[in-house]
């Protein structure tokens, strides 16, 4: 056994801990506040100074690791004692926490592969979160098995994205993340029979699977689109899942289509057109939002069914400019959409009428889609493919005029400013890249498509 393994084990012993706090009530941060103060201040020599240890630790001879990871469970408890987060939410990202770290350590010396990593945190967190809420379920209230199995999933695909694209050690990040989301997922209490449950866990596992062996995504994309399929079928249902799955898919392949042509030519996507968590995100953040809107909408006033439309629109938008993009950068006559005048292929804001008529069989696709999952008039379907086509639009718009290019926000007395000091500099910037784009073009198009089946009485306002 490693140093690595036997570290994680102690973290994880740490983080057991955690199911006392069904009997600590408001007490409930103190052990772990005593073992940041231990680690912080006391701990500075001997055997389990050696267990606890990483290499940052041994040079300053503090314990910093332990310490930030007992303060961040305290800080979680106070979630659970002040604010009602309820104690299985609590003992649940914690036990992803620590026992997905120690999974993952196992995997890793085991194979030794970044993937069996992902994987053995996903799998061993999602055991010992579900393991926690049901031993808390002896002494308070818990969710059902089945239930608990969806929410230790959930914080521990969250865990390990978040792990991936950030900093693996940034414990208070990971365990805030995944304490929040299981928060919002117990609040939305979701009624999913057990079998609907363990069906939505093999389906987005055995897709995600399939997207990273074949190269379309990459393994921080693999785990968000597993995440978001998840969240989908579970708070939607599997039609969401079907739209979902239809744009990655069509994207996918439209990305992979003549890969060296694309790359000859200077347009092609980076890593082998495999997407990653910002281009996932990018794509399907809105349509993220709009099942959870679905699935919280007994607790506000907006009716279920705008939730649809805000979903399929922005589904059909990320589809319309995923295949006019990959189609029509092959081509060699673009034009600038706001001037019409020729520019070099894969020109921010250049189109081709070849890669038009993709993005309207992508948007058309979609609304197809959507009139047999969702069950919506030909007039519905008819305004979720103009939303897509309008979302394709304001992408090329958006790339003509704003694409690659930073805008600095500045405050009085900093550089660009009448009066300002000499020498100062901008508060903050934000790039306007591809990504940026992307999601602002599918936010376009579920806004105009919900404002459109508001206006024409296919869904309440």
């Amino acid at each position: 056994m490693t140093s690595t393994v036997r570290r994680a084990g102690a973290f994880a012993l740490v983080g057991a801990l955690s199911l006392a706090a069904p009997f600590l009530g408001p007490a409930i941060a103190a052990p772990f506040v005593l073992i940041a103060g231990l680690a912080a201040f006391v701990i500075d020599d001997g055997p389990v100074f050696e267990l606890f240890a990483r290499s940052g630790d041994r040079q300053e001879r503090t314990l910093y690791g332990l310490a930030g990871f007992a303060l961040a469970i305290a800080g979680l408890a106070l979630f659970a004692s002040v604010f009602e987060m309820p104690t299985f939410v609590f003992v649940a990202s914690v036990l992803v926490l620590s026992g997905g770290t120690l999974a993952e350590a196992v995997a890793q010396e085991w194979r030794g592969t970044p993937i069996a990593g992902v994987v053995g945190f996903v799998v061993g967190g999602t055991l010992t979160g579900a393991a926690g809420q049901l031993a808390v379920g002896l002494a308070a209230p818990a969710p059902l098995p089945a239930l608990a199995v969806f929410y230790a999933a959930s914080g521990a695909l969250l865990g390990a994205l978040v792990r991936s694209v950030l900093f693996e050690r940034d414990d208070p990040l990971v365990l805030f993340s995944m304490g929040l989301l299981l928060w919002l997922l117990a609040a939305l209490e979701p009624s999913v029979p057990a079998t609907g449950i363990g069906l939505a866990l093999a389906v987005t596992a055995g897709f995600g699977y399939l997207a990273y062996a074949l190269d379309t995504a990459s393994i921080p994309g693999m785990v968000t689109g597993v995440l978001s399929g998840l969240l989908m079928i579970v708070l939607g249902g599997f039609g969401w899942f079907a739209l979902l799955i239809a744009f990655f898919a069509g994207g996918g392949l439209a990305t992979k289509f003549r890969y060296d042509r694309k790359r000859q030519r200077g347009i092609a996507e980076d890593d082998g057109g495999a997407r990653g968590s910002g281009n996932v995100l990018a794509n399907a953040a809105v349509a993220l939002a709009a099942v959870l809107g679905y699935a919280a909408a007994p607790l506000h006033p907006v009716g279920g069914e705008l939730f649809r439309f805000v979903f399929a629109g922005s589904i059909a938008a990320a589809m319309a400019d995923t295949l006019s993009s990959e189609i029509g950068g092959l081509y060699d006559t673009p034009r600038l959409i706001t001037t019409l005048e020729p520019v070099p292929p894969g020109t921010d804001g250049g189109v081709t009428w070849q890669g038009v008529v993709a993005g309207l069989g992508g948007a058309a696709l979609v609304a197809g889609l959507a009139a047999l999952v969702f069950d919506v008039t030909p007039a519905g379907a008819a305004i979720i493919a103009a939303a897509g086509v309008a979302g394709m639009i304001v992408d090329s718009l958006l790339g003509a005029l704003f694409e690659n290019q930073r805008f600095d926000s500045l405050l009085p007395g900093t550089s660009g400013v009448p009066g300002a000091e000499p020498g100062g500099g901008s508060l903050g910037s934000l790039e306007f890249d591809n990504r940026t784009v992307n999601f602002l073009a599918t936010l376009a198009a579920a806004m105009i498509c919900a404002a459109l089946a508001v206006s024409i009485g296919l869904a309440p306002g």
